[in-house]
């Protein structure tokens, strides 16, 4: 088996490029104790078991696939030495390497090394670590989208191009791949039933048809389909939200690129593929490429460089925990469209795309100080692509500006003007984007101004809120605002 044994996959770990050849012993384990660990959404314990068992099926007697109660205890059964990747969090990484069998790897599944983003942020000289710099650096290092020295198209950033609201008919695109549930999707439901029935698991969500890959064939069926047929239409629209199409041009492959059954490489050159061949324009390739080696690692980069404490950061001291309504994804509880809206598609499939997941619920969470490590708990659960590394920034530093700015230069706090630009929900609200008091009042609009009142000394020191800061001092209506506000409580909106 060689000096390292077996290769030992995490169920994030699926794919090939997890392996060091094609006839490599493999170890998989599915430990019953990670679904008590916490109160996940069905649909992603269906998913994650699923994906799993798919990949001991494909690798047949190759792999030794171990259901056991604990990680240790599969460890214990498997005997000799095995080695695995670099875990994807906290505690897993300090597990396995207190296991003396053991070997630990680099990490794979992402686009830029450990060492790579090292030599990068070193070269920051004590400047702020932007995405935006380490985006530009892994494009030159990488050769994407690049002719000579210069970025594809002379700009490095077609993000002003990719802001347009929903267009008034909808987009004219076919919709995304779809999964064909087979045999082993049918005995993970049955288990999970079972388990769920004595008491043995709790979920959170509806169960449903599978949506998202479990296998690297279903993978790359996935992006061949949003590549060829949906890409083009990805960029301009890539910020809207449409009631009937809550998926619109987007990808739907983190998912899968998390569970690592796609090479995010893959997914970039396919990409640029599209774009060389005259298939799709720049500013949707470019904007896709930016997730990807962009935002993506630099996330996932943070999430180590940042360490073990950035979770428990609370600048902004909020802390109210979650409502039950929210923790349990009751839309039904809520009249404010956009938030009923974003709570049945978590409900329902345990996915938004990202400005659902920003400017919606994010956006509530933060006006109302929601205590941001419960709610990066809740992001873990409720999300089929959400992990530990994925989520502790995105809403430690991107959703809920707890750390003070170390990720992101200011809080994303907005009213109902914007989403009312940005898609279809507000016309047939009861609520009014444009009113801040009174029965018809939009919360999220009287919610902005309550978390500017309530955290305005931390807001005026920066130069990006410092002028709403001074707006908010110009209304006439703030005590009442406030007052409405808090007297709201956690009662659903």
């Amino acid at each position: 088996m060689g000096e390292h044994g077996r290769r030992w996959l995490f169920a994030d770990q699926l794919g090939e490029h997890f392996l060091d050849s094609d006839d490599q012993p493999v170890l998989l384990i599915e430990a019953r104790s990670v679904l008590r660990r916490r109160r996940y959404h069905r649909q992603k314990a269906h998913l994650v078991l699923s994906a799993l068992r798919h990949r001991a099926a494909e690798l047949g007697e190759r792999a030794l696939f171990l259901r056991t109660d604990t990680f240790a205890e599969a460890l214990d059964r498997a005997g000799g030495r095995v080695s695995v990747c670099g875990p994807t969090s906290h505690a897993a990484d300090a597990f396995v390497r207190g296991r003396a069998e053991v070997s630990v790897l680099p990490s794979r599944g992402f686009t830029s090394t450990a060492r790579e983003f090292a030599t990068w942020a070193k070269g920051r000289d004590g400047h702020r670590l932007l995405m935006e710099d380490f985006y530009r650096d892994a494009r030159r290092r990488l050769d994407v989208l690049m002719d000579g020295d210069e970025p594809a198209g002379g700009r490095w950033n077609l993000d002003a191009d990719n802001r347009e609201p929903p267009p008034a008919g909808g987009l004219d695109v076919p919709g995304p791949w779809t999964a064909e549930e087979d045999e082993i999707d049918e005995r993970v439901r049955h288990d999970l039933d079972r388990w769920e029935r004595d008491g043995e698991v709790s979920f959170v969500g509806r169960d449903g048809p599978r949506v998202f890959p479990a296998t690297a064939a279903e993978a790359r069926s996935a992006l061949r389909r949003f590549v060829g047929h949906r890409l083009p239409a990805f960029g301009p629209h890539q910020d809207a939200m449409l009631t009937g199409d809550p998926f619109m041009a987007h990808s739907m492959l983190s998912p899968a690129i998390n569970l690592g059954l796609l090479d995010p490489m893959t997914c970039v050159r396919a990409a640029e593929a599209a774009y060389r061949a005259g298939h799709a324009p720049l500013a949707s390739v470019e904007g896709y490429v930016r997730q990807l080696i962009g935002w993506r690692d630099y996330i996932w980069h943070l999430y180590w460089y940042f360490g073990e404490d950035y979770r428990d950061l609370n600048r902004l001291s909020a802390r109210e925990a979650p409502p039950a309504w929210f923790e349990e994804l009751d839309a039904g509880a809520v009249e404010a469209r956009c938030l009923s809206w974003a709570l049945a598609q978590v409900r329902d499939t345990g996915f938004t795309h990202h400005i659902v997941r920003l400017m919606v619920l994010g956006n509530f969470a933060l006006q109302r100080g929601y205590d941001p490590a419960r709610l990066t708990d809740w992001f873990h659960r409720c999300f089929v692509d959400g992990y530990d590394w994925v989520m502790v920034p995105n809403v430690i530093g991107m959703s809920q500006h707890a750390d003070g700015g170390m990720l992101a230069t200011k809080p994303y706090a907005a009213g109902g003007a914007y989403i009312n630009h940005m898609s279809d929900f507000c016309a047939p609200c009861r609520y009014r984007p444009s009113r801040r008091t009174g029965e018809d009042a939009c919360p999220f609009t009287a919610g902005y101004w309550w978390f500017f009142a309530r955290n305005q000394e931390w807001l005026a020191a920066n130069p990006r809120t410092a002028r709403g800061v001074h707006g908010m001092r110009r209304l006439d209506d703030l005590d009442e605002v406030c007052a409405q506000e808090a007297a709201r409580g956690d009662a659903p909106p």
